[in-house]
């Protein structure tokens, strides 16, 4: 997948996601995903393509980068919590969508107060109807 659409398919993901918006609080150069005021997910091209910086748990994150040579520690962030998606064949759609949603809940889950959040991640995308 190539970097443009990595970020269109991370964006498209985020809008879904109960609470999410984006802002631009460093500037144009940078989109910023937040859930209720926390960041879950950065976009920029300011390291001469198109990247996406998502949250991982530190034993994930370390997992996806030996799977993943696209997959980097997390660029200007802590590079045990955050990893970078760049463009490269392995990276899918459906790899993007799930770090993505992983990212939004680990955030809520770890950064975020439950009376504040706007869906249950324990339920979040699974099918609770009997």
């Amino acid at each position: 997948m190539d970097g443009e659409a990595i970020q269109q398919q991370a964006a498209a993901r985020s809008e879904e996601l109960p609470g999410a918006g984006l802002e631009h609080p460093f500037g144009p150069d940078w989109d910023v995903f937040k859930v209720r005021d926390r960041v879950f997910m950065l976009q920029t091209r300011v390291t001469g393509e198109p990247i996406v910086i998502l949250k991982a748990s530190p034993a994930d994150g370390a997992v996806l980068r030996e799977a993943y040579p696209e997959i980097t520690p997390g660029y200007h962030m802590n590079k045990k919590h955050w990893i970078t998606l760049n463009p490269g064949e392995k990276i899918d759609a459906q790899l993007v969508e799930d770090l993505v949603t992983e990212s939004y809940l680990l955030v809520l889950e770890q950064n975020v107060p439950k009376a504040r959040w706007p869906v249950d991640p324990s339920t979040f995308g699974k099918d609770t109807r009997t």
